[in-house]
């Protein structure tokens, strides 16, 4: 009975080859990040344990005072992997390059999950500071998962007009679109829109609406606009803290689960995390020429 039964929505939902690399490589950064975080988890929550470990339990690496952190590890991974991928580009296939994919996710987990660490140059993993290994984190899915999807950040050198008309013309114009398209993710990174920014340069029509819409009210933009127009800076503070307190609820709790903290944010801890995040830009300083 059900034999019979097509479902064909004209969706092609296989992998062409030449994403396979990255697809595995996308999955081993996801399982190391959650492997880390796990084995992270365990080792501080036995810190004061004086048992002495077993083999198989996992431990901090050094040895004395000094401490090995997993960036460490990460970055010998990253370089192998590096230099394999050089040594392929000209005759690797495939299963080649699937498997230097493999070790760069892994390494590119591991330096991403000590970011924090190496952006401040001293140990918040644990700190409100360290939520931003889990930002980098995210980030680096999201360009992952939209580059498997097929979305590409150069793809004004990609179209036909490109491949099959190569007149000045037509190449004056597809590097204008190019060119107005860099303009367009320059203003929406200036008005503090860091994802959309991210995001609209693989999908332009969101740096359109980027572009177009209110600065988010901390941005380089409202302290070089809003500053002297308070109407609009208010209108700004408003519409960013009303936008934002769902995903601030959001990212608090995805980021307390990987953390190893588990539980969903009171109002208090959201209202404090938008009086961090919420605020109006300083004023230029004198002397300093505001923007157009």
């Amino acid at each position: 009975m059900f034999d019979d039964w097509k479902f064909d929505f004209g969706l092609d939902l296989a992998i062409p080859p030449g994403r396979l690399p990255l697809l595995w490589c996308l999955i081993s950064f996801l399982l190391t990040f959650l492997v880390t975080r796990t084995i992270v988890r365990y080792i501080r929550h036995n810190a004061d344990n004086d048992t002495p470990p077993k083999w198989w339990q996992p431990r901090n690496i050094g040895h004395g005072t000094v401490h090995i952190h997993h960036a460490i590890i990460g970055v010998i991974l990253v370089m192998v992997s590096g230099v394999t991928m050089v040594t392929l580009a000209v005759d690797g296939g495939v299963p080649e390059f699937t498997v230097a994919a493999i070790v760069f996710g892994m390494g590119a987990a591991l330096v991403l999950d000590e970011f924090a660490l190496i952006l401040h140059l001293q140990d918040v993993y644990w700190s409100e500071d360290g939520r931003t290994s889990v930002d980098a984190v995210f980030a680096a899915v999201a360009v992952a998962g939209l580059l498997i999807l097929g979305f590409n950040p150069l793809s004004f050198f990609d179209i036909d007009i490109w491949r099959e008309d190569q007149t000045l013309l037509a190449r004056a114009t597809v590097v204008g679109i190019a060119l107005l398209t860099l303009a367009l993710a320059v203003v929406v990174l200036l008005k503090g829109k860091v994802w959309t920014g991210l995001v609209g340069m693989f999908i332009t029509p969101l740096l359109i609406i980027g572009a177009i819409r209110v600065s988010r009210p901390h941005a380089p933009w409202a302290r070089w606009r809003y500053t002297n127009r308070p109407r609009r800076m208010h209108r700004s503070l408003e519409r960013e803290r009303r936008l934002r307190r769902p995903v601030v609820s959001a990212k608090l709790w995805l980021q307390h689960v990987i953390a190893g903290e588990p539980h969903f944010p009171d109002d208090h801890e959201v209202e404090a995390q938008l009086d961090r995040e919420v605020h109006p830009a300083p004023a230029p300083a004198a002397g300093t020429t505001e923007a157009a």
